[in-house]
């Protein structure tokens, strides 16, 4: 059997329109959630093709839709999930009625804020937050505490802090106002509050922390919990092999 007569797993097809990471259609799948041509699918490991009829939670995955992608100004107090079990506001809620189903590329904590790519493609997000993806992100970060400039140039060699090992950070000293200070931090790698972990160990506390860049794409002027499609030129200017071809729309709010 052929790869086209095959189709591809269940939770990779539904990644692709956007549905939820992988790991959430497996859940959807275990909970029952997901039917394909009227059954009821219990194994992650089914295949499926674009002829195939499918519903998750009683929404079909209909009429095809191009790719697409989305600059949005995160501020702080909203967690970057479809669902958080402490019931905290999330940044899909934020977003304007009518917009499709959308996740995010790389992520921003509840207290950080500044630049958040959206995209309606699974495939496309995994792919641009990937390290080996080599795109920079470039953020804002006001401290508190004493500067040293040489210790904040040694983090271009990377680090390790308390056991973990980080990747290069480009850091360096733009203000300083009594005990604040403001610099600007570039990496590629973005573990999980890397930058707050790793200023930390420079005795230094993050007070504020905006991300302006991702890429090739800039914060600029966009305002507080606006919302900016990126044009279907420019993605394909600056994304090396981007497809914007008609694929299947995503089923709006599944993933909870």
């Amino acid at each position: 059997m052929t790869d086209d007569v095959k189709g591809e797993r269940i939770a990779k097809f539904l990644a692709r329109a956007g549905v939820g990471s992988r790991r959430d259609v497996e859940r959807m799948v275990a909970e029952g959630r997901i039917i394909v041509n009227n059954e009821v699918i219990q194994q992650p490991a089914t295949f499926v093709t674009a002829q195939d009829m499918i519903r998750v939670d009683g929404a079909v995955i209909g009429p095809q839709e191009r790719t697409r992608v989305w600059r949005y100004h995160k501020p702080t107090g909203l967690v970057t999930t479809h669902h958080d079990p402490q019931n905290r506001k999330t940044v899909f809620e934020s977003l304007p009625p009518g917009l499709p189903r959308v996740i995010s590329i790389g992520r921003l904590d509840l207290n950080s804020e500044g630049l958040l790519l959206l995209t309606n493609d699974g495939a496309l997000a995994r792919r641009l937050e990937l390290p080996s993806h080599q795109w920079v992100r470039r953020y804002r970060v006001r401290v508190f505490g004493l500067v040293d400039e040489k210790r904040l140039a040694a983090l271009a060699e990377g680090s390790v802090f308390d056991g973990v090992r980080y990747g290069a950070i480009q850091a360096g000293l733009d203000s300083r106002k009594g005990d604040n200070s403001w610099l600007t931090v570039s990496l590629q790698e973005g573990k999980n509050r890397e930058i707050r972990r790793v200023m930390a160990a420079l005795n230094l506390h993050v007070s504020r922390l905006i991300r302006v860049a991702y890429g090739p794409f800039q914060l600029g002027t966009l305002q507080k919990r606006a919302l900016e499609e990126v044009p279907t030129k420019t993605l394909r200017e600056q994304i090396g092999g981007f497809e914007a071809a008609p694929r299947r729309k995503a089923a709006r709010s599944v993933a909870r």
